[in-house]
């Protein structure tokens, strides 16, 4: 009878994978399990053969088979870690990932794992401690390098996550993972062509990237570059036709060139694909389909303003030509009385109206719904309080007569019925307290489809608000309107758009 050599059928199977040959492969492992069933690197082996063609429960299974036979290999408990990973177990995949580097504490790959895992978790610190210790161990490791930019990406500090993927792609010439990457954060920081640039080199290396061509179109829409966004978004669509994300962009594209029927199309396919239903809704909503919603979706403001935030007051104040902080302080300066002011920012954005109210209050509290907005006018130092939350919220949790100001600039654009704000702002404010605000003008608003006679969803995705309508929430709400004018405030595509400055004391 002819003796089997175990380890020469281990070598032939390890040849089968490592060529990609995974039948041959697993027929060999197999047949090595016959001959030995507690065979660790026969397991060992198995359960990554599984974990590469998708299978993670299956991968697990090997996998804790072979650490029940040599629990002393750090290899093993690191593939486990990776499989659970896959399954969404990242919690235990930590713990798979510290029991090898207990085993091997110079283990790279368990510390770039272990990363990705308690990335997954939300632990950020300890991720990008884990990322550290993995490139300190191997300092060449692109992988290593790209996941610790992909983390200070996911934190919006793309200034110090390019420098990762600039040493990734040195060590990688064409890591597709690591330009898309770097194109992204360049797109956020808005140096546009040299994001451009990157998207274009990587749609050479794969002319099929969906979200690369999508990013671009997205990119050249900031541009307001709009036949050539839609070129490129149409690409991303001719990659992955059930791309929502491309789907929704394409409507945004298509009504910034007034194609209105087009974008409808657009955004209803966005809806097919299972895109954000309320923020498609709205889109709709804006170009006359459908009901127009009380106020904008809470997820789509905040979403806004957090891509935003790093450009925001540059872009108003030099781009749009915006006035609105400094309407509002003159028409506060010509009612308010000697006394220093307990004032609250409603929507307060980076601060732009924080210098002028700072001047005449003894308490400034802002209100926003993008954290990244409000680490920006935390950074002012003129705040004593900020809060990320809706305003509406916001009020109905803030104590009865707690503030003598409240400003509200450039916000009612997001919010159409104000019935509740308005009687919130009448509760939390004192007698003979101050309510300031701007609102893009509707005076001639119809009963056209998606319009109501007070306000009006404009294809901007804007409200605007007719003048009788605020006029009667001052009344309803105990108001006196100390102040009224309509100015062009900001411009839109070349158009000036007219604004209510508004004054108010309650009485």
């Amino acid at each position: 009878m002819k003796t089997v050599n175990i380890p020469a059928l281990l070598e032939q199977a390890l040849a089968h994978h490592q060529q990609g040959q995974s039948e041959q492969a697993e027929a060999l492992y197999l047949q090595v399990l016959q001959l030995q069933p507690a065979q660790f690197d026969a397991l060992q082996l198995l359960g990554v053969l599984a974990r590469q063609r998708g299978d993670a429960e299956t991968a697990v299974k090997r996998l804790q088979q072979a650490i029940a036979v040599n629990p002393q290999q750090a290899i093993a408990h690191c593939n486990l870690g990776a499989a659970l990973q896959d399954l969404g177990r990242s919690q235990e995949a930590v713990a798979s990932y510290d029991r090898a580097l207990l085993l091997k504490p110079d283990y790279a790959m368990a510390c770039n794992n272990r990363g990705n895992a308690l990335r997954s978790l939300g632990q950020t610190e300890q991720a990008l401690a884990s990322y550290d210790q993995a490139l300190q161990i191997t300092p060449a490791y692109p992988e290593a390098l790209l996941n610790r930019g992909l983390l200070l990406q996911e934190l919006a500090e793309h200034e110090s996550a390019l420098p990762d993927f600039d040493d990734a792609l040195a060590l990688r010439n064409h890591y597709s993972e690591a330009l898309f990457a770097r194109a992204v954060s360049l797109q956020y920081l808005h140096a546009h062509e040299e994001a451009l640039q990157d998207y274009d080199h990587l749609l050479q290396q794969n002319p099929r990237h969906s979200e690369a061509w999508c990013n671009r179109g997205m990119l050249l829409q900031n541009l307001q570059q709009y036949e050539a966004a839609l070129h490129s978004i149409d690409q991303a669509l001719a990659g992955k036709a059930d791309f929502a994300k491309a789907h929704q962009q394409r409507g945004h594209c298509l009504r910034l060139l007034q194609r209105n029927d087009e974008a409808i199309t657009a955004y209803q396919n966005a809806l097919a694909q299972g895109a954000n239903a309320e923020q498609i809704r709205y889109a709709l909503a804006a170009l006359g389909t459908g009901d127009t919603p009380a106020a904008a979706p809470p997820g789509y403001v905040a979403e806004l303003f957090d891509q935003y935030a790093d450009h925001f007051d540059r872009h108003l104040l030099d781009v749009l030509g915006y006035t609105v902080p400094d309407l509002l302080a003159a028409a506060i300066q010509r009612h308010r009385g000697p006394a220093s002011y307990s004032s609250l920012d409603l929507g307060c954005g980076t601060g732009l109206c924080a210098p002028s109210l700072r001047h005449f209050s003894n308490r400034l509290v802002g209100v926003d719904l993008s954290e990244k907005m409000l680490a920006k006018a935390r950074n002012t130092g003129l705040y004593d309080s900020l809060h990320c939350a809706d305003i509406t919220s916001f009020l109905l949790t803030a104590t009865a007569a707690d503030y003598d100001l409240i400003v509200a600039a450039d916000v009612f654009v997001y919010i159409g019925d104000l019935q509740q704000v308005f009687a919130e702002v009448s509760r939390v404010l004192r007698h003979g307290g101050l309510f300031a605000f701007s609102a893009e003008a509707a005076d001639t608003v119809g009963k056209t489809a998606g319009e109501t006679a007070n306000f009006c969803l404009r294809p901007s995705h804007r409200y605007a608000h007719a003048a009788h309508y605020l006029q009667l929430l001052a009344q309803q709400h105990g108001f006196i309107i100390m102040e009224t004018q309509q100015e062009f405030a900001r411009r839109d595509h070349g158009e000036d758009i007219a604004i209510h400055i508004m004054l108010m004391q309650k009485i």
